[in-house]
């Protein structure tokens, strides 16, 4: 074999395992030499089937997703684009993800982190909700503001639900507390309200909170139990 068919063989064998390492979410450690491939090892791990339905939940609540990890580019590349994320950083420090968190909450977003390693304790405290797994380290459950008690990602797109019908409930209430007031006070101090009315009225506004109440036991996506708020 002359000088020019072994250059060759090599550019071909480093051909071969830059094409793996963009094409696959698996880490390749190629083993040769100029004439053949002695040894190929692949290492990964498996995407979570319950990921695909967290991030298309995500979608549907048209939340941005942005995968911060420490993997390679290219195994980060390839399960971005199977689970359909919206944006990929890869290779980072845990100094790197909190400063990119930092750096979207300077953008004007309102930055929730998802992580369970010690490495992602940083950018939970740096962003606006942290959430931890609660198989994740002690450390990153402390970090985090909620604890998702089981280990399935489909609680994450859950708890981002759950608190936003929370907040339109609770400014559902304040609205009608406020019509409450504004209409009985007045009417009160000029004598034109009935004290049987009126405590109709007060007992019809506790009905309507109970009716609220409720309204997550029959409507909410998961169950709550299972998110535990720090």
């Amino acid at each position: 074999m002359n000088f020019r068919e072994s250059t060759l063989i090599a550019k071909w064998h480093r051909r071969l395992w830059l094409l793996l390492q963009s094409e696959r979410r698996l880490s390749f450690y190629l083993r040769g030499n100029r004439a053949r491939v002695l040894g190929l090892s692949a290492f990964g791990d498996m995407v979570k089937p319950t990921s695909y339905a967290t991030v298309a939940r995500l979608r549907e609540l048209r939340i941005r997703t942005v995968m911060l990890t420490g993997d390679n580019q290219g195994s980060a590349n390839a399960v971005a684009r199977e689970l359909g994320i919206d944006e990929v950083r890869a290779e980072l420090l845990p100094g790197d993800k909190a400063a990119i968190v930092q750096e979207l909450r300077n953008d004007g977003n309102v930055v929730a982190m998802v992580g369970d390693g010690l490495n992602d304790a940083p950018s939970l405290v740096a962003a606006d909700v942290g959430l931890s797994m609660s198989r994740g380290t002690d450390v990153a459950m402390e970090a985090a503001g909620i604890t998702l008690m089981r280990g399935d990602p489909r609680l994450v797109a859950d708890s981002f639900d759950v608190s936003r019908r929370t907040y339109a409930k609770i400014k559902q209430e304040l609205f009608w507390a406020f019509a409450y007031n504004v209409l009985g006070i007045p009417l009160a101090a000029l004598g034109m309200l009935n004290p049987v009315i009126a405590g109709a009225v007060v007992a019809f506004s506790s009905v309507n909170v109970v009716t609220n109440a409720l309204y997550f036991a029959a409507a909410a996506a998961t169950d709550v139990s299972s998110i535990q708020v720090a």
